[in-house]
């Protein structure tokens, strides 16, 4: 009997590490629309109950963010050394105690600490779901897997407010608070329902373990192109109303509507056409759309400049893990996935609050122009240093002999 090849070892290895990809997806789902059911019923809770100031309610909200993106690091590196179930498990539970927090919370302190928790369990739950996807993932199908994975956390943020709100509808904030501890729990309970797959060899991790060498560049273009959906998120509905433009009550919607169409229609494209290419068109998309915003200021050019920015948005995060996966050494593909994800959430906490400067220092509108001219740098970045060889593969041995000869 002949010796395997190593595409046939590799379509092996693939068999064997094969994730439970329905199963992780709803795990996910239940995690963001956990942290989703939060992001409604917060705000004027915090104020209510603890009479907080408005900055230190944004700061209560946002310390999420940063819980997760520095979990994500660490939970990539779990997948890597053959750790995805318990990761995933892990993150399920801390999330449902960042819930219990919420639910009990005597003074602000605790609440403060149940956010860092409910974040921590976010990032770690989805960071690791992900990353086991992506190990047993073809590298042909690799961004539309990702692209479609990832809707388990829009899903989630986009349904988790109406699902608070009829939750308070019902029992008051108690009922939002206790369906936050309860849905990491069904999490938890799917991903206790998979096997674990089989390790991988041992790799000695290295100095660089949890900031691979592949991840450093494309994160900062990541990092680049998520402002513009920061700037959205914080400004756009202040931008509509101070300016009495209008819209104010489509734009969200229309932004989600664009983002999830393009989303899943879109990363298949990702893969025929490679990551860095679609990394560039889609950061160049969203310099357009918020450039219209910017500058056609009335409900159409509002509406448009949304739903421009909203399709470019969507294909950031499928061709950015194209990139990354590809580029980061075999065993360190998990660690490089969380860094990614960890430079979007830094993105978007920054971009609150430089929005939120700009704008009042200079206008609604500079702070897209400024959000545009970002995202053309993130394109730069990548055009200049992250592209590959021409006619080499994005994945694979030919992937990390460019990146030895990439500059740093």
């Amino acid at each position: 009997m002949s010796a395997p090849t190593p595409a046939e070892e590799a379509q092996q290895a693939r068999q064997a590490q094969r994730a439970p990809v329905v199963r992780l997806w709803l795990a996910a789902f239940c995690g963001y629309l956990s942290l989703g059911s939060t992001l409604q019923t917060l705000p004027s809770f915090t104020e209510d109950r603890f009479h907080a100031a408005p900055w230190t309610v944004a700061a209560v909200v946002g310390v999420a963010s940063l819980a997760a993106a520095v979990c994500r690091p660490f939970a990539g590196r779990a997948v890597d050394a053959g750790q995805p179930r318990r990761t995933v498990v892990l993150g399920a539970v801390f999330g449902a105690l960042g819930g219990l927090g919420h639910l009990w919370a005597p003074g602000l302190s605790v609440l403060v600490a149940a956010r860092l928790l409910l974040g921590a369990g976010e990032g770690t739950l989805f960071t690791s779901a992900i990353s086991w996807v992506m190990r047993g993932s073809a590298d042909s199908r690799r961004a539309r897997v990702a692209g479609w994975f990832g809707l388990s956390m829009w899903g989630g943020l986009s349904a988790g407010p109406v699902l608070a709100g009829l939750l308070h509808a019902w029992r008051g904030d108690s009922a939002v608070w206790a369906a936050v501890t309860l849905l990491p729990l069904a999490g938890m309970a799917l991903a206790i329902s998979t096997r674990n797959p089989a390790a991988p060899p041992p790799t000695a991790p290295g100095p660089g373990a949890l900031l691979p060498r592949g991840s450093r560049l494309p994160g900062l273009a990541y990092l680049l192109t998520s402002y513009g959906y920061g700037a959205i998120s914080t400004v756009l509905l202040l931008y509509l109303r101070h300016e009495d433009i209008g819209g104010g009550r489509a734009a969200l919607a229309v932004f989600a509507v664009a983002f999830l169409i393009t989303r899943a229609v879109g990363s298949p494209m990702v893969d025929r056409l490679g990551g860095v290419p679609a990394f560039v068109v889609a950061a160049a998309v969203e310099a357009c759309g918020l450039l219209v915003l910017a500058c056609w200021a009335d409900e159409t050019g509002a509406l448009l400049g949304t739903a421009v920015t909203g399709a470019g948005v969507a294909l950031l995060y499928p061709a950015m893990i194209a990139v990354i996966v590809g580029r980061s050494p075999r065993g360190q593909q998990g660690a490089a996935v969380g860094v990614m994800i960890s430079f979007w959430d830094l993105g978007i906490m920054v971009s609150g609050f430089i929005s939120g400067a700009v704008a009042g220092a200079l206008g609604y509108a500079w702070s897209f122009v400024l959000s545009a001219g970002l995202s053309v740098a993130g394109a730069a970045i990548t055009v200049c240093f992250l592209r590959a060889r021409r006619g080499a593969p994005e994945h694979g041995v030919a992937a990390r002999d460019t990146e030895r000869s990439a500059p740093r």
